[in-house]
């Protein structure tokens, strides 16, 4: 499983985001009375932006709205190290199917954190063994992509790395952060256990920032919610590197949700998907609730059980879909996310679902705004634009 490098050329990649704006902390760490969903929310139609805090998302959707939300739980995958007699620290990524592990191997920073292993240094290397606690091993056996050796596929002496990681590791944290945070900060609500020990090696964030008392009042106002799954991996800041392949899932129950909420707002059939388009498959008219994807793990997963016709399929495995305007959308119509730093291949995502205009509209907004990025940050939510008559017909759903 490998993954090509995609030309990065979004409509924000030109912008930069002062180093005061990541969010340093979780937000019910920056304040009495502050909890998760005290979050600001930047919301995009079209050319338009409103501003609003993420505890107004009720009154932001209607009833017949689905959100897909991923139900992977966050790993504690870092774990310490020694490799060749030099302190490492081990970033389990990714399970494959042949009980090998993807990692990436980093230096401590002496801050608490790690950074890439510096010029002369051994990053990766065919046959590298790395000592890990309780005497367990691991050996390094080939890149996973033949385009860069950051992620290699091991070999652990141990195949319960699940419960190595339960014993030894903590959340994978980056310099931007102040310090270090309980695995409980990086799970979402809707984070579910898996049997096999499977998670995500870096929290599916756009979904943190719900409450247990979020959802009961957006299910009360007759939004529905589609779960999925998609495990991610660790991501790079390296401009145009793409997810590799990642093990998701979507469900039977979760499919037809989304298919019925489709086939109302296009009067009673799913309609053709227009793959290639970047446009929405339905137009955006007509009755019933919209979809909208809770994070780019939540397209990305959807989107892969999704068929040429606009038809999502109950479907499982492995996914290397990038999504770009390009491909376009087939299923996704609003998007609720973070805000990625310029040089993400994410972005290409986000103008997928939303225009090129209307992402570059929203970060201007955003950096005006002084909106906080990263995991612990602010949320975007994307909505497809309203026309007087898809408002007139979805009044009925409020």
């Amino acid at each position: 499983m490998s993954a090509a490098r995609v030309p990065l050329d979004s409509g924000v990649s030109g912008l930069r985001v002062p180093g005061e704006l990541a969010a340093r902390v979780p937000v019910e760490q920056r304040g009495p009375g502050l909890d998760r969903d005290s979050v600001r929310l930047l919301v995009s139609r079209g050319s338009e932006v409103a501003h609003h805090t993420f505890r107004e998302l009720p009154g932001l959707l209607r009833a017949g709205d689905v959100l897909v939300v991923n139900t992977s739980p966050t790993l504690a995958a870092a774990v310490d190290g020694t490799a060749g007699g030099a302190r490492v620290v081990v970033h389990f990524s990714t399970r494959g199917d042949d009980g090998r592990w993807a990692v990436e191997l980093r230096e401590p920073d002496g801050r608490g954190t790690t950074r890439p292993p510096g010029p002369g240094a051994r990053g990766g290397s065919a046959g590298r063994e790395v000592r890990l606690p309780g005497g367990a091993r691991l050996v390094l056996e080939e890149p996973l992509s033949p385009e860069g050796d950051r992620l290699w596929w091991s070999r652990p002496s141990d195949p319960d790395v699940p419960g190595l990681l339960a014993r030894h590791g903590r959340p994978i944290r980056y310099s931007y952060t102040e310090r270090d945070q309980p695995l409980s900060a990086y799970r979402t609500v809707f984070a579910l256990p898996y049997g096999d020990g499977a998670g995500s090696a870096e929290m599916p964030s756009a979904a943190r920032p719900f409450t247990a008392r979020m959802v009961a009042e957006l299910v009360s106002r007759g939004v529905q919610f589609a779960p999925v799954t998609l495990h991610t991996g660790v991501a790079s800041a390296g401009a145009g590197e793409p997810p590799y392949p990642e093990r998701f899932a979507v469900p039977e129950a979760s499919a037809r949700l989304i298919n019925a909420a489709r086939s109302r707002r296009a009067g009673g059939r799913v309609p053709p998907g227009r793959a290639g388009s970047g446009e929405r498959a339905d137009g955006g008219d007509g009755p019933g609730g919209r979809v909208i994807a809770v994070g780019t793990t939540a397209v990305r997963a959807v989107e892969s059980a999704a068929g040429a016709d606009g038809v999502v399929r109950a479907r499982e495995g492995w996914t290397g879909l990038v999504v770009t305007p390009e491909r376009g959308v087939r299923v996704v119509e609003g998007l609720l996310t973070g805000l990625h730093e310029p040089g993400a291949s994410h972005l290409l995502m986000l103008e997928a679902v939303a225009g090129r205009a209307a992402v570059r509209r929203g970060y201007e907004e955003a950096l005006a705004g002084l909106y906080l990025w990263h995991e612990f940050g602010d949320a975007h939510l994307l909505l497809p634009e309203e026309t007087a008559h898809t408002e007139h017909c979805s009044s009925n759903y409020w």
